[in-house]
């Protein structure tokens, strides 16, 4: 975090309901239905192994959800 802020890089923080939130559409759910949906957003032939990966991939899936959002409600106000 200091390496990024230091570099004027943005950081954003999500919790894990959030995270699974924006891939799964509910965020309690269970860890092979996370890894199950990244695979399938991004039309992959296997779930990402190690799991650590599919996380990190559900991260950013769930920023660029999150980013689009914030683009809509900026251009709307």
């Amino acid at each position: 975090m200091l390496a990024a802020s230091s570099h004027k890089v943005l950081v954003a923080e999500y919790a894990p309901l959030a995270i699974k939130s924006a891939v799964v559409g509910y965020g309690k759910a269970e860890k092979q239905q996370v890894q199950l949906m990244v695979a399938r957003l991004l039309q992959l032939d296997q779930i990402p192994e190690p799991a650590d990966a599919a996380d990190a991939l559900a991260v950013a899936i769930c920023d660029l959800h999150t980013a689009s959002s914030l683009r809509r409600q900026a251009a709307g106000s």
